[in-house]
């Protein structure tokens, strides 16, 4: 962590800002976007999250065992979006990811299962224009663990709209990712401020996923 991070850290402390949350009783994981189009850097919008990835599927191993419901989230765009979204008139490269191609497709290393949905999006939260929240309501869901790309757009909305939704958020560190480092770091420390727990995925793993399996 940086000088100034510590510092702002400090002084939120003292303000009530950054308090730690209690994990649910029945976690879901949402995993947003790591498609191929994401994952892979021959992407326009691409870079390489391989890292991010085997994390991913670590952490996805663990939850599926402990029969977490696991939801997946992509974004794929109509022929018919290309000219009307202005998402992608900030975001150009956005336009890559047209139904039917292989870029809005799961990266197969983490394959999800037939029980577990891939939620076609086309903004950057995964509950906006979705139906996430009423899925996770009919899976009994009280709290997330959202992991994913990239940290500063879809992973900070997606925690954001989680947060206004009154679920308690968990982020493994390990397992989101973003295009560069600056925005990457600043936003998890903006996230785990404000809206949810920045921890270590052993954190999630021994404490989080340890717990469920263990009741």
């Amino acid at each position: 962590m940086t000088d100034w991070m510590e510092a702002v850290r400090e002084q939120y402390r003292g303000r009530g800002v950054g308090e730690r949350l209690a994990a649910g009783r029945k976690p879901g994981v949402v995993v947003v976007d790591l498609i191929n189009g994401f994952t892979d850097p021959a992407c326009p919008p691409g870079s390489d999250l391989d890292a991010v990835v085997e994390r991913t599927a670590e952490l996805l191993e663990r939850a599926r065992t402990a029969g977490l419901p696991v939801f997946f989230t992509t974004i794929s765009y109509e022929h018919r979006d290309l000219d009307e979204l202005v998402w992608l008139r900030k975001m150009p490269a956005l336009r890559a990811l047209t139904a039917g191609s292989r870029w809005v497709e799961v990266d197969e290393r983490l394959a999800p299962r037939d029980t577990e949905p891939v939620i076609a999006k086309k903004a950057a939260s995964a509950f906006h224009g979705t139906d996430l929240a009423q899925r996770l309501a009919a899976a009994g869901v009280d709290s997330l663990i959202v992991c994913g790309a990239t940290t500063s757009g879809c992973i900070r909305a997606t925690v954001i709209d989680a947060c206004a939704e009154n679920f308690s958020v968990r982020v493994p560190r390990e397992c989101v990712g973003d295009r560069a480092a600056g925005p990457h770091e600043a936003n998890l420390f903006d996230i785990d401020a404000k809206y949810a727990d920045v921890v270590g995925l052993d954190e999630v793993l021994n404490e989080v996923l340890g717990e469920v399996t263990a009741g």
